[in-house]
C-alpha cells in the first residue's frame, strides 16, 4: 500500500492553470486574484498571461463561472481550474440562488471531468465581510491557489500510479467526453436474465 499526498517540492514548471474570475463585485474579486497570483508566483509558476502556465478568463459574475470552468476542464489543457467570485447577500433571495448554483456547478465540473476545480467563491452577508476575506484580515485567494497546486500535484501522482478502471459504457478513446456512470455487475446480470426471458417467450 502507499500514501499519496500533494506537495510543493516537486518541479511545478510543467503545471498549467486556468483562473476563471467573476467580474461582478470586482473590488473583491480583483483582490482575490492578486493574492492567487502572488501564491502561484512564489511557488515558481509563471503568472504572465502571455506565458505558458496560466490563462485568465473573465465572466460577468459568479453564476457564469461554472460553465466556463467545466469547458476548460473538459479541454484537458489544464492541471487545475481556479474559480474566483464574490456573492454578497442583499435584500432579495437572489443571493441564495446564485450562491447555491455556483457551488453545485463548480462541484459538478470537478466530478464530471476528474480535473481539480477549486471553489473560490466568497459568499458573505456584507461587503465588509467580503473585504475582510480578501485582504483586510487575510486573503483567501492565496489559499485557493495553494489548494490548486496541491490538488494538481496529487492528481498527477494518482494518474501515474493508478490505472483508470474500465467501466461499461465509458469510451476511453474520447478523453474529452464526460464519463458515464459505471453499471454494477448485478445490473448486468439482471439485464442478461431479462433478455433471456424475452427470448424464451418469443420462441414459445
Amino acid at each position: 500500500m502507499a500514501i499519496f499526498e500533494g506537495n510543493f517540492t516537486q518541479d511545478l514548471s510543467s503545471l498549467r492553470f486556468a483562473i476563471v474570475i467573476g467580474r461582478f463585485n470586482d473590488l473583491v474579486t480583483g483582490k482575490l486574484l492578486s493574492a492567487c497570483q502572488d501564491c502561484l508566483k512564489r511557488h515558481g509558476i509563471d503568472i504572465n498571461p502571455h506565458g505558458t502556465q496560466v490563462d485568465y478568463f473573465w465572466v460577468p459574475g459568479s453564476f457564469e463561472v461554472p460553465m466556463v470552468a467545466r469547458q476548460l476542464a473538459i479541454s484537458r489543457s489544464y492541471d487545475a481550474v481556479i474559480c474566483l467570485g464574490a456573492v454578497i447577500r442583499g435584500q432579495t433571495p437572489h443571493f441564495d440562488y446564485v450562491a447555491a448554483e455556483a457551488a453545485k456547478g463548480i462541484a459538478a465540473a470537478g466530478f464530471q471531468t476528474g480535473v481539480p476545480v477549486i471553489f473560490g467563491i466568497l459568499t458573505t452577508d456584507t461587503m465588509q465581510q467580503a473585504l475582510e476575506r480578501a485582504g483586510i484580515k487575510g486573503n483567501h485567494g492565496w489559499n485557493y491557489a495553494l489548494n490548486a497546486l496541491e490538488m494538481a500535484n496529487l492528481m498527477r501522482q494518482i494518474k501515474g500510479k493508478i490505472s483508470a478502471p474500465s467501466y461499461a459504457g465509458y469510451d476511453h478513446s474520447d478523453e474529452g467526453a464526460t464519463p458515464v456512470l459505471p453499471v454494477s455487475g448485478e445490473g448486468n446480470l439482471m439485464a442478461s436474465e431479462s433478455a433471456k426471458e424475452t427470448q424464451d417467450l418469443s420462441e414459445k
